[in-house]
This record gives C-alpha cells, sequence and structure tokens, in this order.
C-alpha cells in the first residue's frame, strides 16, 4: 500500500498490481506538502487556490483532546506545528503567546505547546486513490456521477482511519516497547487533488497522519509506525471493497475482474466501462513499463571485474518489484506549471478522452448507462453467495502460498478475505463482520499457531504466528509445458530448474527474459487443490449446506430446511449436512451461474 501512479515512492502493494491506497514511507515532515504547481514558498492557501483545490480539512477522534473539530480547515500554521520537526499542538503559537501573557518563562510556554516527548517521524502519508474506473466515471460523469463518487471516496476514507483507530493504532511503552496501549482517537489532515502529473484524471487524497496519540492518563506518546505499515495491505483492501461497493450500489453498477498483468492478482474494476479509457490514462504505466523492460535486460546482463554474472539470470518477484520503483522514480515527470480548476479539468479530460483515447464520443458521454447496462447483465447472471467456509480454504490457500515460508499473521489473511469478498459480492454491500468471520474460520480449520512468543506483544492475537494444516506436497500442481515450444523465450519449467541459456546471437529484443512464476497463480491453483481435497461426501442424493448471508440472492429452496414429516417426528433424523440442498435446487443454482469462487459443489 505505496503510491501510485503520478506519486512518488513505492509502486504497488504484496500481489497487486493496481492499488488504490497507498502510504507514502515514514519521513520528517518539515513544510506542508506542497500543492501541485505551488512555487516554493507559497502559502498553504494561496497555493491551493492556485491548483484549483480545495482546502485541507482535519479527520479523527483525537482531535477532540486538540480543541480541533472534524472537518475544520486546516491552516498552514496548523501543519507546521504538528507535522514540524517537534510534532507540537497545531495551535501551539496561540498556547504559548498565552502563557507568556500570563507571565510564565519561556521554556515553560513553550512546554505548554508541545504533545508529549520530540520524535524523529512526525507523520505518515497515506494515499487514497479509488480503481480506474470508478474516477473514469467520476471524471467524466455528469455532475451528479461526481457528487456519488466524491461521497463514497470520502466515507471510504473516514470508515478506513477508524478501521485504524480501533484496530491497529497502538502507544508502545515500557522496556524496549514490549506494552501496548491503543488511543482514544487519531489526528489526520486530509488533502484532495484532481489530477496526476501527466495531467490525467487521478482522482486522489492525502491523509497526512500525525504520530502524536493520547494515552489513557491524558499524556501523549507517539504511534507505532511499524504497526501502521504491516497493516496497510489490509486497509487498502478494506478502501477498495468499501469504495467501490458504494458507488455500484449508489448507481446501479457492478464490477468485475480485470486481469491487468498475467499471472497477478485480478483488480476489480467497474463493469461497461470500456478499457482503452484505462488505457488512455496509463500514460505513466507505459513509461514505467518501457524502462522496466530496459532494466530487466540490464540485471541478467550485468557481470562483475571477473565477467561472473552479479545475479541470478532470471528476474524473481521481489527482484522485479524493486526494478519497478526504479522505473517509477526515473520516468517521473515534472509538475504542469499551468493549474486549471475541476470544471475546467472535466471539459478537457472529456474532450482530450473522444479525440485520443479511440472510444466512440456517444460512448463517452453515456458512459453511465453503458456501465448500468453491464452491470444489469451481471447481476443477472452472478449471484453473489458468500459460503464462509469455501471462503476460508481459497484465504488460507492463498496467504499459504504468497507468504514465503508458509507463515503469516492474521492481518494476511484479513487483506485476502477483503480481497475475496470484493470478487464475490461484485460491487455489492457486505454485512459488517463478515471480513472478520472468513478470518475466524480459516484459522480455526485451516491454519495451526506455531507462536513461540517471548515479550507480551507475541501474546496479542495479531502477531500470533501461523501455517497451513497442509504440506506444500499436498498443493503439487502438475507442471504444465507450452504446446508449442517457442526457440526465442526460454522461462525456466520450474522455479527449481535452472533457466535456460540465453541463445548467441540474439539481442534482449528477441530474446524473454526468464522470470520465475508468479506467485498468485500458484496461490490459485493450491486453492483449487484444498476445495477439491475437503469437498464434502454426497449423501443420499444430497450437498453440503449453505451458510446463508445478508448478500445471498439464491432459489427459494436453498435458504430454508424441508419442511418436516409430522409422520415420521420420532424417527431418527438422516445421516447428512443440516439444511441440505436437493439436486433439484442444486441444478437452479448452477443455472443462474454463480460465481465459481463464490460456492463450489460436489459432483
Amino acid at each position: 500500500m505505496w503510491r501510485g501512479p503520478g506519486d512518488s515512492g513505492y509502486q504497488g502493494d504484496p500481489g497487486r498490481s493496481d492499488v488504490p491506497l497507498l502510504p507514502a514511507s515514514d519521513r520528517r515532515r518539515r513544510r506542508p506538502p506542497p500543492c501541485a504547481h505551488a512555487a516554493a514558498r507559497t502559502p498553504l492557501r494561496a497555493a491551493q487556490e492556485q491548483a484549483g483545490v480545495p482546502a485541507g480539512r482535519w479527520m479523527g477522534r483525537g482531535l477532540a483532546a486538540l480543541g480541533l473539530a472534524p472537518g475544520e480547515e486546516v491552516t498552514e500554521a496548523q501543519l507546521r506545528n504538528l507535522f514540524g520537526e517537534r510534532g507540537r499542538h497545531p495551535d501551539a503559537d496561540r498556547i504559548e503567546a498565552d502563557r507568556l501573557a500570563a507571565g510564565a518563562s519561556p521554556k515553560r510556554a513553550f512546554k505548554a505547546g508541545a504533545l508529549g516527548r520530540r520524535v524523529t517521524v512526525t507523520g505518515v502519508d497515506f494515499v487514497f486513490r479509488p480503481q480506474p474506473t470508478v474516477y473514469l466515471l467520476w471524471a467524466l460523469g455528469d455532475e451528479e456521477t461526481r457528487l456519488v463518487v466524491e461521497a463514497a471516496h470520502e466515507r471510504a476514507i473516514g470508515r478506513v482511519l477508524e478501521w485504524i483507530e480501533d484496530e491497529v493504532a497502538v502507544i508502545r511503552y515500557g522496556t524496549d516497547g514490549i506494552y501496548r496501549v491503543r488511543p482514544p482517537g487519531l489526528v489526520a489532515a486530509r488533502f484532495r487533488h484532481y489530477e496526476a502529473r501527466s495531467g490525467m484524471p487521478l482522482l486522489h487524497d492525502h491523509l497526512m497522519l500525525s504520530v502524536k496519540g493520547q494515552r489513557l492518563d491524558g499524556t501523549w506518546g507517539s504511534i507505532h509506525t511499524t504497526a501502521l505499515y504491516e497493516n496497510t495491505v489490509a486497509a487498502s483492501a478494506l478502501y477498495n471493497e468499501l469504495v467501490a461497493a458504494e458507488v455500484c450500489e449508489e448507481l446501479g453498477l457492478a464490477t468485475e475482474p480485470r486481469t491487468v498483468t498475467p499471472g497477478r492478482r485480478p483488480v476489480m474494476e467497474i463493469a461497461g466501462v470500456p478499457h482503452e479509457l484505462i488505457r488512455w490514462t496509463a500514460r505513466r504505466s507505459d513509461q514505467i513499463a518501457t524502462c522496466l523492460s530496459e532494466l530487466e535486460h540490464e540485471y541478467v546482463t550485468a557481470v562483475d571485474d571477473d565477467g561472473e554474472p552479479r545475479f541470478l539470470p532470471v528476474v524473481s518477484e521481489r527482484a522485479r518489484a524493486k526494478l519497478e520503483r526504479i522505473a517509477a522514480r526515473k520516468t517521473r515527470p515534472p509538475k504542469k506549471g499551468k493549474a486549471r480548476s475541476l470544471a475546467q479539468l472535466r471539459v478537457d479530460w472529456k474532450q482530450s478522452a473522444i479525440l485520443t483515447s479511440g472510444v466512440a464520443a456517444d460512448v463517452i458521454s453515456s458512459l453511465l448507462e453503458y456501465a448500468r447496462a453491464a452491470a444489469a447483465v451481471i447481476r443477472a447472471r452472478v449471484t453473489a453467495v458468500v459460503d464462509v467456509a469455501l471462503a476460508a480454504v481459497g484465504v488460507a490457500a492463498t496467504v499459504f502460498v504468497m507468504n514465503g515460508g508458509g507463515r503469516f499473521h492474521r492481518r494476511h489473511l484479513l487483506a485476502e478475505a477483503r480481497r475475496h469478498l470484493a470478487l464475490v459480492l461484485r460491487g455489492r454491500r457486505r454485512e459488517p463482520g463478515l471480513d472478520d468471520q472468513v478470518v475466524a474460520a480459516a484459522i480455526s480449520a485451516h491454519c495451526l499457531d506455531i507462536s513461540e512468543p517471548k515479550t507480551v506483544r507475541g501474546l496479542e492475537a495479531g502477531y500470533r504466528l501461523y501455517t497451513a494444516r497442509w504440506s506444500l506436497s499436498d498443493l503439487t500442481a502438475r507442471r504444465r509445458t507450452p504446446a508449442v515450444p517457442d526457440p526465442d523465450g526460454q522461462p525456466p519449467a520450474d522455479p527449481g530448474e535452472p533457466p535456460a541459456p540465453r541463445p548467441p546471437g540474439q539481442d534482449a529484443g528477441e530474446w524473454e527474459i526468464p522470470r520465475i512464476p508468479l506467485q498468485y497463480e500458484r496461490a490459485v491453483l493450491a486453492g483449487a487443490v484444498v476445495r477439491e481435497k475437503l469437498r464434502t461426501t454426497v449423501v443420499r442424493g444430497r450437498g453440503y449446506g449453505i451458510a446463508r448471508h445478508q448478500q445471498a440472492a439464491m432459489p427459494e429452496q436453498l435458504l430454508a430446511p424441508e419442511p418436516a414429516d409430522p409422520e415420521r417426528d420420532d424417527q431418527e433424523p438422516e445421516a447428512g449436512v443440516e439444511e441440505a440442498i436437493d439436486f433439484k435446487a442444486l441444478r437452479a443454482l448452477k443455472a443462474s451461474r454463480t460465481d465459481v469462487e463464490a460456492l463450489d459443489f460436489t459432483a
């Protein structure tokens, strides 16, 4: 969960090719974040007016302890105090002046405006960005669509911040910080931007989260930034799910999985929005991809002073992620010099899309209607059924394979559960706590606790270490060989085999650089193997029962048990699963083309 296209820093999160929610690496905040196109030392409010972006607003439950209210405008002096080198009270200047006027010494007056001890890192910058199809509807749709998207975006940010306050943020104390206490709330300043550095539409908000938090006794301490970093992927998945669900419910839309990179996790996008429009906004992605191919060639051909290869002749996922970060930095363009208002931006974006995207003008003008038509087809053919038991199987198998060594924490399961629910529900809202139910089922049924806690922190539920109840040998998939061998591109057939040597006399462009098979593709195969092994045996012509949830849209006979026969009340019930499904209902459900990742049946 890092910065995305148009922003600096690490791009993408583990297992994802397009991640809207992204915090930048912790760093000292000496001055407020510059607004787009603002000259150096330009006052904050003037820079915001020049850039055509709204003023920043305060967020978080911790504002009450500072005498501030959510939604108040953020001033430059407040930012300088809270996110400066010392991390002081936002109104420290006023507090210090009042104390001096009351006769206090300069030292005591200065201390009155402090929030605990001085810290090196005073804030963390989170960047919230919806999926490309969501902000395309925001940029090219009518005014009502724009307001719906912005409202969903803001509410999703607020929900994620509440989750961080309730489940993630902690203040450490004691020797080596082994004891932890959760603060009543956090303090954050939110700033909205409308475009990427390339000038393309990119609705995104910077949430500057202060590391200052109040303890229960009223003193101030520092939020553990490592805990924030560890939960960024889970927060990213929650934001993606929330913003897409609200936009779809409010506008009558649905989502569909879109594969950006073969073998990587699909991205859930609004159905019916042409992919050519996504490509139209992806100028930075094309530049990064071109630079990345050059860096990969340099990587596999690099030699030391003795002429020996410096690295492995195959690009692993970790190496590719580092090369992607380098490519993103090398291709980062400067900011545009001319600022435009949002109204003017929307007019220019629509004209540019009609002229250069390759999509018909009537489609762009009626983008919402096309998306609604696609949603009607999806909702008629794909029934959203969440089976907690089956979801737990897929989540546990995916996390087991995606994490090196097969060891993981609860936060990994939570992030994967939220992604699974977004894939299954296709833009429908889910009942609160369903992600926690999936995680609890995965831990109880498919995970082993292998923790060996040496500290108090190790005893906490969030830091328990797990592995799956199966071994990797149970998940071995058949080796797949290509139908027609490619003499030019010779990637290794298996991660354990050495790659074939580069054919002599061929340039880099004529030879495909070998890569280790992607983890997500292996994780999907592992989940299928586990589900196959855990299939319930058919008993007397019946399949297994379905856990009923609020979102389940199923034939009526699947949602209620068969009525009891009063003449057979004294007999023992038949062996089988409660509220089992007969084959007539099974055929009806299959005819509705329920998503196979949501529901699986025996033969």
